[in-house]
């Protein structure tokens, strides 16, 4: 993307989104494509940049993990595996498996429903591969713990057996002369040291020529001499020679891995730039997620419909201070392409064309932007600006010179794809004098079919803005009763600057505004004091609306609360009457299930007894329900005559009476809350709180009875 002049993007303030992605990123190669943030026309890149980091938002908002924790910058170890016969040492074996494995990770990450879900994520890896051969090459000759393994080789293996071998040797040695020395009275306080890579032993230098062995020196005091016994100085001779040797064979095996590993080189060094080029999505999401940025529709032809958009930094800044971001909606389309906004100074006429430039290039730099979804942006070719004082002193340059300048090369390089910023169009010149030339420029790029925003305080420009084709008016909203701003932009008519309710406010002297007043053009005057009154009209019928909206809200929400009650009363009443039927149908489930229980027990007791007179008396008992009552009163009685009750807790073995139907059996079982009871042949399953014991009473009571 062209801009116009070079400090554009520094005008726009791009560099300090530049600089908060930047520390998004924890890779260089993440931190190197911040810094080097280019702005795209081709509106695949620009979409697939947008989806990487759209997808990745998401992945962060579903708190779903993704694989790429690998921070460490290894350029300089995949320059070493390019140059012939380098070698890494055993600390960047491990990293590079690390990077290895990380992509690995990364790989599997990817499953079919995911290589759907996240297309754009997928796209980075897609043609690539992991290479599981990297891992098993450095694993077969380092550990855990990134050590060459005893293995690695024969020879380094018999290399280390014998070094162990040596060493045992020496320290049962070693051990032998210090207990020696330790109960001749020779041995210093040290006892023993390491001087010159040899094991010594640390004796007072009194008793130094007492043994025999090579002197290595003495204490600063001269009162400790080290010397090496000349038992051990063999063994110290071999232990060093295999220890040389040990360091030649790890030597030559790291090599070996390194020219083996450089094979590969282009493939680590691609799941290198991989893991980077992750990092770097991973910090436009978290920037996104910083700024509540979202993705918008993309469209090819240029075009800006911005929803509820707010300024990325300003939003920060509001946010730290505890302050409101007031949102700002603006559409630029073919048929209206050049906005003009006027209205009062620190009304947020600069900060709402900075907004949307500082919006598309964040978008055409892939970056997500804090307005709504439904917002639709297109791309541009060239972005022009004119923002503040522009005086050239070493082209000894006025403002209006500067002005008219930038504004020379805008009307002879601007085309259908160009998006340009002017703020304060014609000023530094006579009014007069500069509201005509800002009206030549205004058409002349609205010929061209540019795209931008102007800002101004002249009213020929808001009058000529409903005249020419494709300009259209906004004004800065402007509380005159307390003299705020509002920091609203209103789209289609154009705004009052307020000058003398500014200065009537603030408290001038009236003579001195009258004597303002009489000096202005008495048309001037008026159109301005319309404007103003129009716009505090429509200020008044934006609140009124509002307060409407707000009422038409609570009727609605009363009306579904009320739908809620009702409905939740009727469902209520059904429950009930469900309830209640459901209640009498359980009863007689109950019943027949009774029926068919006792029925049962009938069938058996008639196959197995020889008194079937007795089981047609139950049956009828039980069919004829009339006759249930009277058949259970004189059963009660009669058992009640025969048997007494006892106080108690139930026992196998004990006589009971089953409540219920009046029956005297015996309990032979207890099956945790359940009882079988014995009545004659037949085992009668019942409740355990439906039995109580019982005992036959002396048959002379009975009888007087």
């Amino acid at each position: 993307m062209k801009y116009f002049p070079e400090s554009a993007l520094l005008q726009l303030e791009f560099d300090k989104v530049q600089a908060l992605l930047k520390e998004h990123c924890k890779t260089e190669l993440g931190k190197e494509q911040a810094a080097d943030l280019r702005l795209h026309t081709h509106i695949d890149y620009v979409q697939t940049a947008l989806q990487q980091a759209h997808e990745y938002k998401q992945l962060s908002l579903l708190q779903e993990y993704f694989p790429n924790d690998y921070i460490l910058n290894l350029k300089q170890e995949l320059r070493l595996l390019q140059i012939q016969g380098a070698v890494l040492a055993e600390d960047q074996f491990m990293q590079l498996r690390k990077l290895n494995e990380s992509m690995h990770a990364i790989v599997r990450f990817f499953s079919p429903e995911r290589r759907v879900q996240y297309q754009a994520l997928y796209k980075v890896i897609e043609h690539t591969h992991y290479e599981k051969r990297i891992t098993q090459l450095i694993d077969e000759i380092l550990d855990e713990e990134g050590q060459v393994r005893d293995n690695a080789t024969p020879e380094l293996e018999r290399i280390r057996m014998a070094l162990f071998r040596k060493r045992t040797e020496q320290r049962r040695t070693f051990d032998r002369i210090m207990q020696k020395l330790q109960k001749a009275g020779y041995l210093a306080d040290t006892g023993e040291a390491f001087l010159n890579g040899r094991r010594v032993v640390a004796v007072m230098a009194e008793f130094k020529r007492m043994i025999k062995g090579i002197l290595h020196g003495e204490s600063d005091t001269r009162k400790t001499a080290f010397i090496e016994p000349e038992e051990t100085i063999e063994l110290n001779n071999d232990i060093f020679s295999l220890e040389r040797d040990e360091s030649k064979e790890v030597y030559r095996i790291l090599r070996q891995l390194t020219a083996d590993l450089s094979k590969h080189h282009d493939l680590l060094n691609s799941a290198h730039e991989i893991l980077g080029i992750y990092d770097f999505i991973r910090g436009k999401a978290k920037l996104a997620l910083d700024m509540d940025a979202n993705y918008p529709m993309l469209v090819k032809e240029p075009e800006v419909h911005l929803v509820e958009a707010r300024h990325p930094l300003l939003l920060l800044y509001n946010r730290k201070a505890g302050k409101p971001t007031i949102p700002m909606s603006v559409t630029l389309n073919k048929d209206h392409h050049i906005l003009v906004i006027s209205g009062p100074n620190a009304g947020g006429k600069t900060v709402t064309l900075k907004t949307v430039g500082l919006i598309q290039l964040m978008l055409q730099a892939g970056l997500l932007v804090p307005v709504h979804p439904t917002s639709q942006l297109g791309i541009f070719k060239q972005l022009m600006i004119h923002i503040g004082d522009t005086q050239s002193i070493e082209f000894e340059l006025s403002t209006y010179s500067s002005h008219l300048k930038n504004m020379r090369y805008f009307m002879e390089n601007a085309n259908g794809k160009t998006l340009f910023f002017i703020d304060e169009l014609g000023s530094g010149s006579d009014p007069n004098l500069g509201g005509a030339f800002a009206e030549v420029i205004m058409e002349e790029l609205a010929k061209k079919h540019s795209f931008g925003i102007v800002t101004t305080h002249y009213l020929n420009l808001k009058v000529m803005a409903n005249k020419v084709k494709g300009i259209m008016n906004a004004a800065m909203g402007f509380d005159e009763e307390n003299l705020l701003p509002m920091y609203k932009l209103i789209v289609g008519k154009p705004g009052s600057s307020y000058t003398f309710s500014i200065a009537q406010r603030i408290g001038l002297e009236p003579r001195l505004i009258q004597r303002a007043r009489n000096l202005v053009d008495e048309g001037h005057f008026r159109l301005d004091k319309l404007l103003n009154k129009a716009e505090q009209d429509l200020q008044k019928v934006e609140a009124e609306k509002k307060e409407l909206q707000k009422l038409l809200k609570e009727n609605e929400r009363l009306k579904r609360e009320y739908e809620v009650l009702s409905d939740k009363e009727r469902k209520q009443q059904q429950y009930t009457t469900l309830k209640l039927q459901n209640q009498i149908k359980e009863e007689e489930l109950a019943y027949l299930k009774d029926m068919e229980r006792k029925m049962k027990q009938i069938v058996i007791e008639w196959k197995r007894t020889d008194d079937k007179q007795k089981v047609l008396q139950q049956a009828e008992a039980l069919l004829f329900r009339k006759k249930e009552k009277t058949v259970n009163e004189r059963l009660q009685k009669k058992v009640d005559d025969r048997y007494q009750e006892l106080k108690g807790k139930v026992e196998v073995g004990d006589q009971v009476k089953i409540r219920s139907n009046h029956q005297v059996g015996k309990l032979i079982e207890i099956r945790d809350k359940r009882a079988i009871v014995q009545l004659g042949k037949i085992p009668i399953n019942v409740k355990l709180e439906d039995i109580v014991k019982v005992k036959e009473k002396p048959k002379e009571t009975a009888e007087s009875k």
